[in-house]
């Protein structure tokens, strides 16, 4: 009998490993370039540009609104940093950037003892209220002449747990302390409006005076940022193009999906693990399906919905699964397609719908996400659909596809 030690010898001697950075596809991990944010980093940028001058008197504020996954913290982070170096190695100016997450850091006194760490601030032993922790940092501030820049992300936290006092003091800090050079400036970070806008006017209008926004990710920005860090992380030539193709137009928001490049940038980290563990040195799309169905939140919806489509909308679901499986091929043409609908169609003793009909079925299985189009490109004669899976070819899902086409024919007999 071999021995759970020698299994796990020979399991590691004939690992395939295509993954060479994994923490470059970490969702802590900043990269030196954001592609498709940079002209966020400008806006930032421009917004801080006066602290850069010798006589800077005043401080800044600005929201960061998007939701998850639109590059916020990201671009912050790495604005941060470059800001910092840039202040004192090009100007002569000492800027500190701090970034705080208030999902851990969600009272005022959690916040001013960051920043005091940051700092390396000492603070007393004995208690001091928060207001007199941030009194101490300005005076901090103030003796070695430097402009602090503090980052809160997830803010929509400490809004929800602060009392109205504590957070007119943190936004409004310059009318709790008198100062000829306001040291303290802010960047809120918020995933939604609604945590601002429901504030007292008062803090409110002090706090979005000026407001950058994200967007979720389009396909085309989601597979540029997939490729980056494909460059970063794996071997060469160790992810198909396809790949890139089909996990962007998953997340892609003008392709109905989220928009979120953290999840994307995830399913590709996933894919990469599976595509290791079955011994392949390639990504395959097979690989990045795989993924997708365990790490999209919203495959057992897709799943779910089967129930609720009509007979010959599964007649075409299944159609499209037997030709992929037939032609060995990730995406089929749309006249492919229609040949096996119509075959099937005819095994089950039903009469195939028009063409127009089939297109408004195809239309309907992409809303709920179970299948991809897109037009063909170069090497095809002609413009035609292709047509594929969003999830993997999975037996289980071609089992139920068929058990659920038989529920339909038994309540019709």
């Amino acid at each position: 009998m071999v021995s759970a030690k020698d299994i796990l010898s020979d399991s590691l001697r004939s690992s395939v490993l295509i993954i060479k950075h994994k923490d470059k596809l970490s969702p802590d991990y900043v990269p030196e370039n954001l592609p498709h944010r940079e002209e966020k980093i400008k806006e930032l940028g421009f917004i801080f540009k006066d602290l850069l001058a010798g006589d800077a008197k005043d401080s800044e504020r600005v929201v960061i609104l998007g939701r998850t996954g639109t590059g916020k913290t990201a671009t912050v982070r790495l604005f941060g940093k470059n800001f910092e170096d840039i202040a004192e190695r090009e100007y002569g100016v000492k800027v500190k950037y701090v970034h705080i997450n208030c999902y851990r850091h969600r009272t005022l006194y959690l916040i001013s003892q960051e920043i005091a760490n940051a700092l390396k601030l000492p603070i007393p032993s004995r208690g001091l209220s928060a207001q007199e922790v941030f009194k101490m940092i300005h005076e901090y501030l103030d003796r070695r002449n430097i402009h602090l820049i503090v980052a809160l992300d997830e803010f929509g936290h400490f809004l929800n747990t602060a009392n109205t006092e504590e957070i007119y003091f943190l936004v409004r800090l310059y009318d709790e302390i008198s100062a000829i050079i306001k040291r303290i400036s802010y960047i809120f970070i918020v995933n939604e409006s609604h945590s601002i806008y429901k504030l007292d006017r008062s803090i409110r209008d002090h706090i979005a005076r000026r407001l950058i926004e994200f967007p979720p990710y389009k396909s085309m920005e989601l597979y540029d940022i997939l490729k980056y860090r494909v460059d970063e992380a794996f071997n060469d030539n160790a992810v198909d193009d396809e790949v890139l193709q089909f996990i962007s137009n998953t997340y892609g928001y003008d392709k109905g999906g989220n928009g979120n490049a953290r999840i994307a940038i995830e399913t590709l980290s996933l894919a990469g693990e599976i595509a290791e563990k079955e011994g392949s040195p390639v990504v395959l799309l097979d690989h990045a399906k795989k993924a997708n169905s365990t790490i999209n939140p919203e495959i057992q919806e897709i799943i779910d919905s089967l129930s609720y489509l009509d007979l010959h909308q599964l007649i075409l679901l299944k159609a499209l699964i037997r030709a992929l499986n037939k032609t060995k091929a990730d995406e089929i043409t749309m006249g492919t397609l229609e040949e096996e609908y119509i075959s099937l169609s005819r095994e089950f003793n039903e009469e195939p719908r028009r063409h127009t009909q089939v297109y408004e079925y195809l239309r309907k299985l992409k809303v709920i996400g179970i299948i991809n189009t897109r037009q063909s490109g170069k090497g095809m004669r002609g413009r035609t659909t292709l047509v594929s899976l969003s999830l993997p070819l999975d037996k289980r899902l071609d089992d139920y596809i068929m058990q659920q086409i038989m529920v339909r024919l038994k309540s019709r007999a």
